[in-house]
Order: C-alpha cells, then structure tokens, then sequence
C-alpha cells in the first residue's frame, strides 16, 4: 500500500513539474483559497470552491494521461488522435468555466457584503 501511494505521489509530481496547465490550476486554486479566507466565506460555499478545484485537477489530469498514452500509442498525426485529444482538452474547459461560474456565485456576493460592510 505505501508503494501505492508512493507511486501515486510521483505522478502529482510529474504532474506539477512537466505540464504547464497544471502549475497554472494549482496558481488559480491557490488564489481562490485565499480569496475565500479573506472573504470568510462559509462551509458550503467552501465546498463548492473545492469541488470546483478538485473538478478541474482531475480533468488537467484526466487530459494529460490521454494525451501521453496517445502519444505512446500513436505518435505520428492522426486526425481521429487529434479528436480525442480535442476532446480530452474540452473537459478541461468546461471543468475551468464551471470553477469559474462557481467561483462568480460564491466570491461576488461575497465581495458585495465585504464593501458594504
């Protein structure tokens, strides 16, 4: 089991190191946390901003182990590779809008009350 976890640590690793997309998530998740600390946003509204979060890690990562297992598979262009890698590359997309939808419903009023206040 800790070679498991072990092995699972390499690949969130792996993760943060080569791909680009991922370093620029963990930025934006990190600025929203922060966000809600300042704000002091309540219980469900935090676990509407982590969902969210979690929501678009998994489908960056979901979408780079697509990719490199095509890449593996298949290296040369191909149109229906790059499909599926358009496809992969879509979850991700609507992953990061929808933080970013939940991200407006959550922080916005948040942001009303604090001026107001």
């Amino acid at each position: 089991m800790r070679r498991s976890f072990r092995d699972a640590g390499r690949g969130v690793v792996w993760m943060v190191r080569h791909q680009r997309h991922m370093r620029v998530h963990l930025v934006a998740a990190a600025a929203a946390a922060s966000l809600g600390f300042v704000l002091r946003v309540g219980i469900g509204q935090w676990v509407a901003v982590v969902f969210a979060i979690l929501a678009v890690i998994l489908a960056e990562t979901v979408n780079s182990a697509i990719e490199a297992v095509l890449d593996l598979v298949h290296p040369a262009q191909d149109p229906a590779v790059g499909v599926v890698k358009d496809l992969a590359a879509g979850v991700v997309l609507v992953a990061a809008v929808g933080a970013a939808v939940i991200g407006a419903l959550v922080y916005i009023p948040a942001l009303i009350h604090a001026v107001r206040s």
